[in-house]
């Protein structure tokens, strides 16, 4: 971190009133990202060319964005309470910003935008996906988000899961989490299935599809705590073509599912709670006992919002 606490929290807070500054910009970070904030007028002008509508949204977002982080700079993610909190600030309070703008825009009904909780567990699921599979980077660059309500169960210490003696004990903590994430897929389902604009399903569903694509090359899998764990870029295409109405996505859900269903060990802690979520989660798949197909033809055009869910995936996927 180049940028001091000193500096950083009160910036935080305020970075929301940044949008309307004109001038503002910082030129002081030595991080990857730094161009942004470098650009920062640039941004802003596109911002205030908006309408006051959408401004609205998204200053709100960015006001209760900064503060979460600035919380979170300030204590570590400890119960899982604080897990869902600090995934909510992180891209939780961004699902449900866009939710808003997709009824702003009325290329979605009222209720999207209503029902923050449903549009909190899409962002949330994504975050935690990412943040499961991070475990490895994120040691090596001394950060920690995996809560410590968990990994204390298993361990004395976050990075000695990591250690090779441990590896049993680590992969138990690593299918606790999952199993945890895997709560949120039927708010993912409800959500996704009240969308009516083509656009907007194809934008909200390709990220959702391949987070649980990634929890599944995850789950029960030591090598998140070695290396680098991804889906193959093949599989992430496929995703992306087929991911475009609610009866493929329920296909796709079910598909991985099963695939973690199948690795459950009996010896693992967590196996009842990740068989009964799973259960679950086939039952909205599957509402009349037979199975979804996933074949469909695609769409000869892509549309934009498959575009952004594409740019999504490079994020879910880290550089």
């Amino acid at each position: 971190m180049t940028i001091s606490l000193e500096t950083k929290i009160p910036m935080l807070h305020n970075f929301h009133s940044y949008l309307y500054q004109p001038a503002w910009r910082y030129t002081e970070s030595q991080e990857k990202y730094k161009q942004v904030l470098e650009d920062f007028p640039t941004i802003s002008l596109e911002f205030r060319n908006l309408a006051k509508v959408y401004r609205d949204v998204i200053v709100d977002v960015c006001q209760k964005m900064g503060a979460g982080m600035a919380e979170f700079l300030q204590k570590k993610v400890d119960s899982l309470q604080d897990w869902d909190k600090y995934c909510h600030y992180v891209v939780g309070l961004a699902s449900i910003g866009l939710s808003h703008l997709f009824c702003v825009l009325e290329l979605e009904d009222p209720v999207i935008g209503e029902n923050t909780e449903l549009a909190n567990s899409m962002g949330i699921f994504i975050e935690k996906t990412i943040i499961i599979r991070d475990y490895l980077e994120d040691q090596l660059a001394g950060r920690e988000f995996w809560p410590r309500e968990v990994w204390s169960r298993y361990a004395k210490k976050l990075s000695d899961l990591a250690r090779p003696e441990n590896t049993d004990m680590a992969v138990q903590c690593l299918n606790e989490l999952i199993t945890n994430a895997l709560h949120h897929v039927p708010d993912v389902l409800t959500y996704l299935s009240r969308l009516k604009n083509q656009s907007v399903f194809n934008f909200c569903a390709i990220p959702q599809v391949m987070a649980v694509a990634t929890l599944a090359a995850c789950y029960n899998n030591k090598q998140v705590f070695r290396g680098v764990v991804k889906i193959r870029k093949g599989q992430a295409v496929t995703l992306m073509m087929n991911a475009t109405n609610i009866k493929a996505v329920k296909g796709i859900m079910y598909q991985y599912v099963q695939e973690i269903y199948r690795k459950v060990p009996s010896s693992d802690p967590s196996a009842n709670k990740t068989q009964q979520i799973i259960v679950s989660i086939r039952t909205m798949c599957l509402p009349n006992g037979t199975a979804v197909s996933r074949n469909h033809y695609f769409p000869i055009c892509l549309s934009c919002a498959m575009l952004l869910a594409g740019l999504s995936w490079q994020y879910l996927r880290a550089v």
